[in-house]
């Protein structure tokens, strides 16, 4: 049997985000000290000359490693790597004593070659050397500075223009490295991984919602796993998440386990995972250990559910007086016998049920096997040989299979078997294939609704289906009322012409004309009304 194949392709954003590292600088304003000269008293035009000369030697000295008390560099933007300045302030001062100090060197060196060459008078020489002094006292950048001079130490307001605050602590960021991203700024230890709390420190994170995350735990968290190896379902060559999902049940597995002999149920269609085991049938089937909860293994064990639906059929005004023999066969005993059918229509690839007219020997399950390790044994048949008695000879249904899908297929089988004992002539496959799954899904929808505790009279309304099989089934599990759903699903999206475009007809027909009108309408134009 070929495989059902559901593609399905999804693009998942993983909202891959850039982190940006910085470092915040440590602005501190310098600024060139002026010398005020206002308190220097000269008294001639030579020495206010002299003094000149020395000032314009010692600020030309001390003011070339100053930029106007700019950081020296890069201001740094959100995307930037910022860092310290190299140099310092006591660097600074320290350079420009040094300077100073050689300027004045420079200028008592010239007095005392005047002196030798008795240039200028020695009260001048003495005048000078006093005036020398005071203005190296004067400006001596260790000396308190006056109140009307700029001051070179830092201002009391830290880096007005690198202010910046963490949005995780809410807390000024001070020296050292911070992270920008989000729109805002944060404190290393402060971006933390949504999921599991630690600082994100990677040079890409991703987000869902507002919500950061470390790529590996959104991987964890919002990353398809396959259901069936539990591996991270891979990308495709286009970068694109590409998987496969049962349109039911929504199992998602990996493109490639449609090609690498993964098994399948042969009830629900689910995959089989790796870490479970299905149940193989001696036929080469697989079966879920769920379904196999319900599962019917031989002709006694479905007796029972047997009359149930024959009760069904006589509670919508349907009686078959007829004992129709109903046996549960393997695959190539149902097989051998559709073979020697010369009516019908069957369900390709594969038939799980048949209604017979002929007369064969058929080899059926006369007792339930025995489960080995996850193998059926001990299969123990008979063959008997059915003889026609009516226009039916016997009814045959696959054996293995839970409760909710035999009973579905033995109600489409005994659908057949009504028409033809009720002079119905032959039919075109699309009206008795689609009235046949019409009376399946029907029955399918009254278990399914007793089980949940609902009653079946909104669904018995048009069509006339009593409510009295239904009220003896008891409460049935959860998964069994998804397993009945996934039946009906089944019947409404097969895409076969007879048995899909069939029900779709019939039962939009038994809709609008009730189950009555609609049969009385086939029995005359051999159509759907």
């Amino acid at each position: 049997m070929s495989m059902p194949q559901y593609p399905f392709l999804e693009l998942l954003d993983n909202h891959f985000q850039v982190l940006a590292f910085g470092r915040l600088p440590f602005r501190r304003p310098i600024e060139v000290q002026e010398a005020h000269r206002d308190h220097i008293v000269l008294g001639d035009v030579q020495k206010q000359s002299r003094i000149m000369r020395w000032l314009d030697k010692i600020f030309k000295g001390s003011n070339h490693r100053i930029s106007e008390g700019q950081y020296q560099g890069v201001f740094a933007d959100e995307n930037s790597v910022w860092d310290m300045p190299s140099g310092s302030l006591d660097g600074h001062a320290h350079s420009g004593n040094e300077d100073l100090d050689h300027a004045i060197a420079l200028s008592l060196s010239e007095e005392e070659q005047r002196k030798a060459n008795n240039i200028g008078g020695s009260s001048e020489v003495d005048d000078d050397e006093e005036l020398a002094r005071a203005l190296q006292a004067s400006l001596d950048i260790g000396s308190p500075p006056r109140s009307n001079q700029s001051s070179i130490y830092p201002s009391t307001h830290a880096y007005p223009t690198g202010y910046k605050i963490c949005a995780g602590c809410n807390t000024e960021i001070g020296y050292g490295r911070f992270l920008s991203c989000m729109g805002a700024v944060w404190h290393p230890q402060c971006f933390r991984c949504h999921a599991c709390g630690e600082p994100i420190s990677e040079h890409e994170f991703s987000m869902s919602g507002n919500d950061p995350y470390h790529k590996s735990c959104y991987k964890e968290l919002y990353h398809p796993k396959c259901d069936v190896c539990n591996h991270f379902i891979p990308t495709n060559r286009a970068g694109l998440i590409e998987y496969r999902a049962h349109p039911f049940w929504g199992q998602r597995y990996c493109p490639s386990h449609e090609h690498d002999n993964t098994p399948r149920c042969c009830s629900c269609e689910r995959m089989e995972p790796r870490n479970v085991q299905y149940i193989s049938l001696d036929d080469g089937r697989k079966l879920c250990l769920e379904c196999l909860d319900s599962a019917i293994m031989d002709t006694n064990e479905c007796q029972p559910l047997y009359l149930e639906i024959r009760d069904f059929y006589e509670g919508m005004n349907m009686k078959i007086n007829q004992q129709i023999p109903m046996l549960l066969v393997e695959r190539q005993a149902l097989n051998e016998a559709m073979q020697g059918e010369k009516e019908g229509s069957h369900h390709m690839p594969e038939t799980r049920g048949l209604c017979l007219s002929e007369e064969q020997t058929v080899s059926s399950i006369s007792r339930r096997p025995r489960i080995g390790g996850n193998r059926i044994i001990d299969m123990f048949t008979e063959s008997k040989k059915l003889t026609r008695r009516c226009e039916v000879t016997a009814i045959l249904i696959l054996y293995g299979l839970p409760r909710l899908l035999t009973g579905s297929i033995l109600a489409h089988e005994l659908m057949h078997a009504w028409l033809r004992l009720n002079g119905f002539r032959t039919l075109s496959p699309d009206v008795e294939e689609g009235i046949c799954q019409v009376l399946s899904h029907m029955w399918l929808e009254s278990e399914v609704m007793a089980g949940s505790g609902s009653s079946s009279h909104g669904a018995s309304t048009s069509s006339g289906i009593s409510s009295s099989s239904s009220s003896k089934k008891g409460a049935k599990s959860q998964f069994e009322k998804k397993l009945g759903d996934f039946f009906m699903h089944q019947i409404t999206m097969d895409s076969s012409p007879a048995y899909g475009d069939g029900f779709r007809a019939g039962n939009a027909a038994m809709l609008r004309y009730g189950l009555k009108r609609t049969l009385d309408h086939i029995r005359l134009t051999g159509n759907f009304p």
